[in-house]
């Protein structure tokens, strides 16, 4: 038989004979793999929510459409709540800026403006109908070609026109969830709603965003651009979406965004822009460089229960070799080599360790099953990355674990282990 061959069947004998062992200890072999399990599960578990998170949001960012240029009165990532006090100094997006972006950029198709109501995170803003009510919903003012631009689909009834707008008609479009929580089976076209105090007239029911973040709730309130400015005259903060013409370019449409709102804003030449433009590729690649770190995160939290189960995998070989000293005597005394008992119990510790890992993908699996069932709109999927890393993770696990054991065995005197009892 040749070396190689030989090396083979000691491979496989190893392999067997860890199996056994396991297989003998079926309590203790579990218990010892826990952390493993735990560890690779929670790996996999998250890669898979994060990866469905991940396949949602953009869905999200990417239904602005290619040819679209978000302007914010902030730049994207800054969030409302505590922020540099410099930029709560800035003036606000106007009308006149959509106007002026609309007359004077030659890429722009047209310009919707959103206005948010005022005091949107000082006060609880509420929806009535009859005996119901819907609290913290979603207002916003825009344009009669919101919808027209792909924003919103209705469902049924319809959305305002530009002449209701123009007029400032009292009239509102509302969200699938509003509807069910106000209305539950009844029909709400033609129907009267009180919003923050003021009563609207129900035009139609928009779907429900077929790129909506997991969990989501439908609760948008849109009212006309014009409207809104009568009943809510402190409302002041816009987001202004800019479509672009057919086949114009992205570079030149931004640098005449930014010039003409730097113009419109008196922004001093030297002085940084005082809003922000995005587009649905750069928020797409801020979204996951902080996803990026969130996974490196989890992985790393994660690992802690790897470190548990590593911990339980040397302290039970070590136990095993104390148990098995006569045998590693027998072995030495036929002619087994230090090599040779060093892969017996390093494969033993590896057989463990794989075995954990292959019920921790099991365990990850159902996790992202799961998170699929409680959040139908969340994608959740076992990525292969997370997949190879669990069980290359709990394979090094038990060679790192294993290796101190398994080199305290074959350093053993064979007398000595013989005499052993």
């Amino acid at each position: 038989m040749s070396r190689r061959k030989r090396e083979l069947a000691l491979l496989g004998a190893g392999i067997q004979l860890a199996w056994d062992a396991v297989r003998g200890h079926k309590m203790r072999s579990f218990l010892t793999v826990l952390g493993v399990i735990i560890g690779t599960g929670t790996i996999i578990g998250v890669g898979s929510i994060l990866t469905g998170f991940d396949s949602a949001v953009t869905g999200v960012i990417s239904s602005f459409g290619t040819d679209s240029i978000i302007v914010t009165r902030f730049p994207a990532g800054v969030h409302i709540g505590p922020r540099d006090p410099e930029m709560d100094k800035r003036k606000y997006l106007t009308i006149e800026d959509a106007r002026a972006i609309e007359e004077r950029c030659p890429s722009v198709k047209g310009v919707g403006p959103y206005l948010y109501p005022s005091g949107q995170w000082d006060f609880i803003h509420r929806v009535h109908y009859k005996g119901n009510d819907v609290y913290e919903p979603q207002i916003g003012g825009t344009v009669a070609s919101y919808v027209a631009s792909g924003m919103a689909e209705m469902k049924y009834g319809r959305f305002f026109s530009d002449f209701e707008d123009q007029h400032r008609m009292p009239v509102v479009v509302i969200g699938e969830d509003v509807e069910k929580n106000l209305f539950a089976t009844e029909d709400p076209v033609g129907k009267i709603i009180i919003v923050d105090g003021h009563e609207y007239q129900v035009l139609g029911v928009m779907k429900r965003p077929a790129n909506a973040f997991p969990g989501q709730q439908d609760n948008r309130v849109i009212i006309p651009y014009w409207t809104m400015r009568k009943t809510n005259p402190q409302a002041k903060e816009h987001l202004l979406t800019v479509k672009l013409m057919p086949g114009a370019d992205m570079a030149k449409a931004m640098d005449e965004v930014r010039g003409v709102l730097r113009q419109q804003r008196r922004v001093k030449y030297s002085d940084p822009d005082d809003f922000g433009l995005s587009t649905a590729e750069s928020l797409i690649e801020s979204f996951r460089s902080v996803m990026a770190v969130t996974a490196l995160v989890m992985v790393v939290l994660s690992s802690v229960g790897l470190l548990v189960g590593g911990i339980g995998v040397m302290n039970i070989m070590l136990v095993s070799v104390t148990e098995r000293t006569r045998e590693i005597g027998i072995r030495k005394a036929v002619g087994a080599r230090r090599l040779d008992i060093v892969i017996q119990f390093l494969t033993e510790a590896v057989v463990l360790t794989f075995t954990g890992g292959l019920l921790g993908m099991l365990l990850g699996w159902m996790i992202s099953v799961a998170a699929r069932l409680a959040f139908p709109t969340l994608p959740t999927s076992v990525p292969m990355w997370a997949a190879l890393l669990g069980i290359g993770v709990s394979v090094g696990v038990g060679v790192f674990f294993g290796l101190w054991p398994a080199t305290k065995a074959a350093r053993l005197d064979p007398v000595e282990a013989l005499r052993y009892e």
